[in-house]
């Protein structure tokens, strides 16, 4: 059986430890999704910088939601404020969503609880980003298709993601290397590095050509 990857409807969770590949790998991830056929937002509290290079177009939040296709740059913003772009997300459907570090959602977010609970059937596709899987809302994993553990460094991490998965996560892997699990197959791979952040920004740039600006 063949490795699957993830569809329009899916949720990913990628977890692991500062350093270990989760941001590359979710970056990875989200150049294969459809931001050329529908809005994709990206939720970036950390202001990364891989992410600010994706040519994606810097929104404001509390405006009217784009419907045009492409990426849309989220920055940080307070609690109630996220709420309400995530119910205005849920009501829009169609669309993708990227969280850069899961666990700054909270665990009692209802809005990002019913995007991920009603995702398919609204054709949100989401990935969610962690490297403290213990602190995040567990409906990210008990809804996720797909997980991607990197290196984790506290044991109450793994066991978080084990208690999700048949496929075991705690042996020491190669350098950037993570485990790959699929939810509906019951199958669990190896995965090697994903590609550098050159090769990574050209398939970007590639496919979407323009400039960074604000909205």
């Amino acid at each position: 059986m063949g490795v699957k990857l993830p569809g329009m409807d899916s949720r990913t969770a990628i977890v692991g430890s500062t350093g270990s590949g989760k941001t590359f790998a979710g970056v990875w991830h989200l150049s294969k999704c459809d931001w050329n056929r529908r809005p994709w937002f990206l939720i970036d509290y950390k202001r990364d910088k891989l992410l600010s290079q994706l040519g994606a177009t810097v929104i404001d939040p509390r405006k009217p939601l784009p419907v045009a296709p492409g990426l849309y740059l989220v920055q940080p913003m307070p609690d109630d404020q996220l709420v309400d772009f995530l119910w205005r997300v849920w009501s829009q459907e169609n669309c993708g969503l990227y969280f850069d570090e899961g666990y700054m959602v909270g665990d009692r977010n209802k809005a990002f609880r019913a995007c991920l609970t009603q995702g398919r059937s609204k054709h949100i596709q989401m990935i969610v980003l962690s490297q403290r899987p213990a602190w995040m809302d567990r409906f990210v994993f008990s809804e996720a298709d797909f997980f991607q553990v990197f290196r984790l460094n506290d044991m109450r991490d793994y066991d978080t993601i084990q208690s999700m998965i048949t496929v075991r996560i705690k042996e020491r892997l190669p350098k950037y290397h993570s485990k790959w699990y699929d939810v509906g197959s019951d199958l669990g791979v190896e995965f090697g590095p994903v590609p550098s952040r050159a090769d990574l920004l050209a398939v970007f740039k590639a496919r979407q050509p323009r400039q960074l600006r604000t909205v």
